[in-house]
């Protein structure tokens, strides 16, 4: 097998497993069942194509294929996938098995494209431009969700003033209710934090293969975090008795400020980041 089609169906395996998870947090956020279904279905999918990999490789060359670190790190991962899998399907332990994915998709993405440090020409310029594409669109995901947060605290708060003041015209009566909006508020968000969370893993990745001398420390890496737990802690926040609607609303306003200012200060100041 060619090995651009080998790096390129791991890239493939790496994008179903990231997509698992973000269907795992929702479930993990809101207790759908239909999400971890989907979730679990992703995950079984990419594992099972990365067990035919193994077989491949073990077929191939041989030999088991352990005997590098990157090999190590494949292998280390589709244990780690595999162990999710069990306590998903047979002992039903979801946050142990969200544990383990996370830790299996990190090592499947270091053995994916840490490739690229080891491989020349081509190869190694190809699974870079990769990894900072999909980094860049579960990034843009994310903001396009924490957007539509923001439009339905908007449309929420006019639609709250226009009840109170008994200005309700038949112009609004195609307008979601109160509890809609509030509750669409509420599924972005969901949506959207595991989409940032993702995406900055990635992010991490390919700054560390691309960029020598890293800096962990870059003011878009920090404000990326800090709008991370700025929507957690909405998130946490929205079970509060006291945190209801205008006050729920509110909040996710002043949580879109921080999608602004990471989107356009911490480029500013970022060494690397042009957005």
């Amino acid at each position: 097998m060619n090995e651009l089609w080998m790096l390129r169906l791991q890239e493939i395996i790496v994008i179903v497993i990231a997509v698992s998870l973000v269907f795992y947090v929702i479930d993990f956020l809101k207790k759908n069942t239909r999400m971890n279904r989907i979730g679990t279905s992703l995950l079984i999918t990419g594992w099972s194509v990365q067990t035919l990999l193994l077989l491949y490789l073990f077929i191939n060359d041989n030999r088991f294929p352990i005997l590098s670190l990157e090999e190590g790190f494949y292998f280390y991962a589709w244990l780690l996938l595999g162990v999710t899998i069990a306590l998903k399907v047979i002992w039903k332990l979801d946050i142990p098995a969200l544990l383990f994915s996370c830790l299996g998709f990190v090592f499947l993405v270091i053995h994916t494209f840490g490739a690229g440090r080891t491989t020349g020409g081509e190869v190694s310029e190809y699974l870079i431009s990769e990894l900072l594409i999909i980094h860049i669109t579960f990034a843009i995901l994310a903001y396009v969700a924490f957007s539509v947060s923001f439009v339905f605290s908007i449309l929420y708060l006019v639609l709250y003033r226009m009840l109170k003041k008994k200005k309700w015209t038949a112009q609004f009566a195609r307008l979601p209710s109160l509890a809609q909006a509030e509750a669409m508020m509420t599924y972005s968000i969901i949506a959207g934090i595991p989409l940032l969370f993702v995406s900055l893993l990635l992010g991490l990745e390919w700054g560390y293969i691309a960029i020598d001398g890293f800096n962990w420390l870059d003011s878009k890496i920090v404000t990326s975090f800090l709008l991370l737990v700025v929507y957690l802690f909405v998130f946490i926040t929205r079970e509060r008795p006291r945190i209801v609607g205008t006050t729920y609303a509110w909040i996710h306003v002043y949580a879109f400020l921080f999608v602004l200012i990471n989107f356009f200060l911490g480029s500013s100041f970022s060494e690397f980041h042009l957005w």
